[in-house]
Formats: structure tokens, C-alpha cells, sequence
């Protein structure tokens, strides 16, 4: 008989990730929609809040949700502190609405309503709790009801819109159904929102014969945040091994001042909480992360969980690691590529739970040194549990710290992955270079339940992987994927080169040929052909209009040119609203018409609205639904808009 009272469904929450299993993602400080189904039997009117808390916390905030549609609820819910948070959800009938909607047909239709009346008088005695300002209001409704009074001017002052606000508030909850909690956790806005740009610290000093310092990189700051990053990101910094060194391009045959590569981690300087000598020491690096913040700038780190053969956890811990019957290490292998320079740590056996607490303090430690951002390596080749317990573990202190899943994998591994635990994902946006493909998988990613748990991180490039596209598009191409990743995703990062459209591949590879991961390099980022200037506008862009940050927010629209991609972001009151067109064809103009849209401001097809070209800075007025544009990849492939429709603010 306990369930007899709770009369009501609750079902279809659109934050409930599997049944409760895993937390939805939001942003702390930033509204959020929280839906729900919710209905009844009968036909009495119902009504529904939301209630929200810091995990911990005692008491609960509540939020009135409204009626949408077909049994749809929604409540503007926002999660205050960057912390983990519970949800639930509570939904009543609301006897005194009832009445009100039903003695206002009958006295529509001409009848006697003083039973109706006395009706009404009884659910106003019945509030007997509540906020005193509901009780005043209540107590001299009840006053100055007089039953001589002619029965429409009675039931207008009962049915008064302050009595029916202070009830809704304070009145009794009749059939009091309560959802389960739901776990949600609240991340800073850089989990959401951000622009990153890779580099490795040891090519920055200008010469291939000199290897880099922390004190070089201090010197290229100004550079990256002048481009308008927020995020510097780094290859592992840590000492590499000497055992199976690779040399130039991936040789097995390095010569003697080859630098190795930097996912070869550890050597007899140390491990994981150690750096690589010839960069500098902790206290240089503690320089450069106080540079950096001071160029608004942060700090993020490679965080690869593997080891060169002479790593010292190998000596320390060998039961970590998988020997051969022949007594040798089993270095790394995904056939048919083989990584004679490291080796995988196993998990389970003999390493839980010491391994798992040593990684979990190789973060903790570098958080202590001043990083809150980890790129993470493959971490779908780790197991789920173990990232589930790290990171729970880290945010238990830190709830500020960021993880970027570096997995491109199968799809369902990958939003695992976000669920539990990683704040940002590596996704296929690499790979979608078609306006079909473009739409269906931002599409996916924008509308999909995955959206309250998986936030993707549109890199354009990076030192694993040089796209296909950009190999043989020349700088139109690197122009036109600079565009979509920094204007349809809410993070995205470029590796350093793709400023100035380095592209040599390795033949019939999407590998770059001369490989800073097997070699110092040296950049000459203002050569001709740089497209510094479009970075700038990127970023620009983003930091300045608010429509940019809410990544679910994106709208496709027509473009008759299948080479053309046309979307549109903005704010939920369409007060900030960004219009983009993008050739997609690298080599050639197209010329194409595009669909206004208008519907948006709640405009007719005649409609004007008045435009800001956000590239030249002019405005001018659109007439009408279509317009055309042609947009030629050798001046500019992309174009975009603001949008103003009449009244709105300039």
C-alpha cells in the first residue's frame, strides 16, 4: 500500500543517464533545461518542481517546472557551485487549480456556484504552512470573503492570481510523488568552452639543433594567446626512455642525438611525476605555468599511461607489467603497428590497487603543481572501472580538474567513456568532411541524449594524425576546417603548423612526414601562406558573442549547394545570433541560395532582417526568405553573419 499515493508518473527525464547509472554534464552557472514527463489519471490539473542540491548538502533548492505539451514538463534549473549535484523531481494534483478551472466553466455557463464556493474556502483553510507572505495573503482572502456577495465577485476575489501564486507555493501537495535522485555534476565553463592549441615544449627554442626549455615556451605565450587560445597544451614532458629509442620518422635505427619520442615515458631521471632534463626543472616549470596564467592562459598536460623499458616502475613493480614465457617485456603492440619504445602497464592481478593508486597520484601530483586540464592517451584501451574510480577520486578534491578523452575508437566505447567520467571527447569531426556527414553526426551529437553527458573536442590536427583533406587542399582546405571546428563545436584545438598549413605527409599515410614526435623542430609561424589572421577571427568570435558557448545550440539550415554547409547558433531570446556559410569545396567557388531564417524571430517569409558581416564589419538589410551568395575558397571560404530582427538591440 505504499505505492497507493504516489498516483502520479514521473518518467521520460532527459538528464537520467542509463536509469540513474552515471551523471548528465552541465555547466555551473549556466541555466539548464530539465524535462520531464509527467501526468496523472483523470483530468484534475497537476502540478511539478524540481529539486537540486550540492551532493552533501542537507537541504534542497526547488524550481517550479511548467507545462510544455502532451505531458511535458520543463524547469530552468541552474547548478550554482562546480561540484557534484543531485536531482529529483516532485509532481502533486493541485486540487486548488482544479477548482478554479472548473467553477469558471460553471459560472461561464450560468450556474449556481455557492457550493463551489464554500468549496473553494475549505482548500484555502486547508494551507495551513507556508512562507508568511502566502499566509497573509491567504488569511485576508479568507477575511474578506463574504457569502452575501454576488458569486462572481466572490469567486474573483478567490480565484485572484495572488491566491492562486501563494497556494501554488504553500498549499498541500495532494498524491506527493517523488522521482529518484539523479546524479549531475557541474562543471567550470572551461570543460564546456574552450579553444586549445598543442605544441611540444622541446622544438620551441627556433633551432632543430637546440632543444627547448620551459624558459622558450614562457617566450611563445604571448603568441598563442595573441591567436586567442586559453589553453596550451603539451605532448608529455616527462624523461624518455633510451631502450628501443625511435629515431626520424619512426626509424628503429636512431641516431645518437635523436630525442626519441616523448610517449616513450621514463628513464633514470624518473617516471610519470618527473621532467625530462633538457626542459628545465620544477621550478622553471613552475614559471611558466605563473606565465601562463598571467597571459589568461592554462596549463594542460599529456597524461599517457605507458612506459618505456626503462621506466623505473619496471624495476620497482614488474608484477604491473606483462613478461613473456622467455622472461622478456611485452612492449606495446596494435597489429599490425608495433611500439618497441613502450610498454602497457596491465591493471588487474598483481597491480590493483597499487598501480591504480600510483596513476591516480601522478594526477593529483601535477594538480598540485598547478594543472587542472589533462589530455588524456588512449584511454579506451584502459579499463572502464579503472577511469571511473580516478576520476571520482580526483574530483573528490579538485572538482575543478578537466579531462579530455584522447579515444577514437568505436562509438559506443567512446561515450562510455563520457559517462564515466570524462569532461571532454575526442570525436570523428577529423573525419566528417562532407556537408551529409557534417550534419548527421552534429546532428547526433547536438540532439542526442548523448548531449547531457558527451562534449566533444573538435581538433582540427594533431601530431598522431594529419588528415587526408588537409594534405591535398592547400590553404583554402586548412582554412575551411579551421572554420567548422572553431564555429560548430563548443572546444576545438589545432596542433602548432596548422597555422602555417603544414601538411607533408608520410606517402599513403595520415601521418606527418618529419615528425615532431621523432625529431626537433623549428616553426617559422609568419612564413607566407599563414592563416593567423583567420585564427584571430575564430577566436575572436567566440569569446565575444554569448551564442558561440552553448554547443547544443547549433541549427542547420538550406543551402541549395551540397557543397555548401549553412547553421546558425544563438541565444535562447535569439538576442545574439550567428548566421555561417562555408564552402566545403576547396578548390572551387560556389555559388549558391540560402534560406533566412526568419521563423526563428517569429518573421514571415517577407520579412526583413538587418545584417552585420562579421568579416568586413559592414551592415546592410536582407529582404525576404532567400538570398544568394557565391563564396570562393581562394579569398574567403567562409562567411558570417549577425543577425538583428527589427527591435532588437544594436
Amino acid at each position: 500500500m505504499l505505492l497507493a499515493n504516489a498516483r502520479l508518473a514521473i518518467e521520460g527525464v532527459n538528464l537520467e543517464i542509463d536509469g540513474g547509472r552515471f551523471p548528465a554534464k552541465v555547466v555551473a552557472g549556466r541555466p539548464v533545461a530539465v524535462e520531464a514527463d509527467i501526468f496523472c489519471d483523470g483530468h484534475d490539473s497537476i502540478d511539478a518542481a524540481v529539486l537540486h542540491r550540492r551532493r552533501g548538502a542537507d537541504d534542497w533548492a526547488e524550481v517550479p517546472m511548467e507545462f510544455l505539451a502532451n505531458d511535458r514538463w520543463r524547469a530552468r534549473v541552474t547548478f550554482p557551485e562546480n561540484d557534484a549535484h543531485e536531482l529529483t523531481f516532485l509532481a502533486w494534483r493541485d486540487l486548488f487549480t482544479t477548482w478554479r478551472k472548473e467553477v469558471a466553466k460553471k459560472l461561464a455557463a450560468g450556474q449556481n456556484i455557492g457550493l463551489e464556493l464554500e468549496e473553494g474556502r475549505r482548500l484555502l483553510q486547508a494551507v495551513e504552512e507556508g512562507e508568511p507572505d502566502d499566509r497573509a495573503v491567504i488569511d485576508r482572502t479568507l477575511a474578506e470573503d463574504d457569502e452575501a456577495e454576488e458569486q462572481g465577485h466572490r469567486f474573483a476575489r478567490l480565484n485572484a492570481p495572488e491566491v492562486a501564486a501563494a497556494v501554488r507555493r504553500s498549499g498541500p501537495r495532494t498524491n506527493l510523488t517523488c522521482y529518484k535522485i539523479l546524479p549531475v555534476f557541474a562543471d567550470r565553463e572551461a570543460a564546456a568552452f574552450s579553444a586549445w592549441y598543442e605544441m611540444m615544449p622541446r622544438s620551441q627554442s627556433g633551432d632543430p639543433e637546440r632543444h627547448g626549455t620551459f624558459d622558450d615556451v614562457i617566450r611563445k605565450l604571448a603568441y598563442v594567446r595573441d591567436l586567442g587560445f586559453d589553453v596550451l597544451y603539451f605532448t608529455p614532458i616527462h624523461p624518455i626512455g633510451r631502450v628501443n629509442r625511435k629515431g626520424r620518422n619512426n626509424s628503429l635505427t636512431p641516431e645518437p642525438h635523436d630525442p626519441g619520442s616523448p610517449y616513450a615515458i621514463g628513464a633514470d631521471e624518473g617516471g610519470h611525476d618527473a621532467i625530462h632534463p633538457e626542459l628545465g626543472d620544477f621550478e622553471s616549470f613552475a614559471r611558466l605555468v605563473e606565465a601562463a596564467r598571467a597571459h589568461d592562459l592554462e596549463i594542460a598536460l599529456d597524461f599517457a599511461i605507458q612506459c618505456a623499458p626503462d621506466h623505473p616502475w619496471i624495476r620497482e613493480h614488474p608484477e604491473w607489467f606483462d613478461w613473456r614465457p622467455d622472461g622478456t617485456i611485452k612492449f606495446a603492440e596494435n597489429p599490425p603497428k608495433k611500439y618497441e619504445d613502450i610498454v602497457n602497464v596491465h591493471f588487474y592481478r598483481g597491480a590493483i590497487p597499487d598501480l591504480w593508486h600510483a596513476l591516480r597520484d601522478v594526477v593529483l601530483f601535477w594538480v598540485g603543481k598547478g594543472v587542472k586540464i589533462f589530455r588524456v592517451d588512449n584511454p579506451h584501451t584502459k579499463p572502464f572501472p579503472f577511469w571511473e574510480w580516478m576520476i571520482e577520486e580526483v574530483r573528490a578534491e579538485h572538482p575543478d580538474v578537466i579531462f579530455l578523452a584522447e579515444a577514437f575508437t568505436r562509438p559506443k566505447v567512446m561515450k562510455r567513456l563520457a559517462k564515466v567520467g570524462y569532461s571532454q571527447s575526442y570525436s570523428y569531426f577529423t573525419w566528417r568532411n562532407t556537408k551529409a556527414e557534417l550534419i548527421e553526426y552534429l546532428t547526433e551529437l547536438t540532439t542526442g541524449e548523448c548531449r547531457h553527458y558527451m562534449r566533444p573536442n573538435f581538433f582540427a590536427n594533431t601530431p598522431d594524425i594529419n588528415p587526408v583533406y588537409l594534405q591535398h587542399s592547400g590553404r583554402p582546405g586548412f582554412r575551411v576546417r579551421l572554420a567548422l571546428a572553431a564555429t560548430l563545436g563548443g572546444n576545438y584545438g589545432i596542433y602548432n603548423g596548422y597555422e602555417i598549413c603544414e601538411a607533408t605527409p608520410v606517402p599513403g599515410k595520415e601521418e606527418y612526414f618529419n615528425s615532431e614526435k621523432y625529431q626537433l623542430r623549428a616553426w617559422d609561424f609568419d612564413q607566407p601562406g599563414h592563416i593567423q589572421d583567420d585564427i584571430r577571427l575564430m577566436n575572436h568570435i567566440r569569446r565575444t558573442h554569448p551564442a558561440m558557448r552553448d554547443f547544443t545550440r547549433l541549427r542547420f539550415y538550406d543551402a541549395h549547394n551540397d557543397a555548401v554547409l549553412a547553421y546558425g547558433k544563438s541565444t535562447e531570446d535569439r538576442s545574439d545570433f550567428l548566421l555561417f556559410h562555408v564552402n566545403l569545396d576547396p578548390h572551387h567557388a560556389q555559388t549558391f541560395q540560402f534560406e533566412v531564417p526568419l521563423w526563428e524571430f517569429g518573421l514571415p517569409d517577407d520579412a526583413s532582417v538587418e545584417v552585420e558581416d562579421l568579416l568586413n564589419g559592414n551592415r546592410f538589410t536582407w529582404h525576404g526568405k532567400w538570398q544568394g551568395l557565391e563564396l570562393d575558397p581562394q579569398t574567403r571560404p567562409y562567411a558570417i553573419w549577425r543577425l538583428y530582427a527589427p527591435g532588437m538591440p544594436r
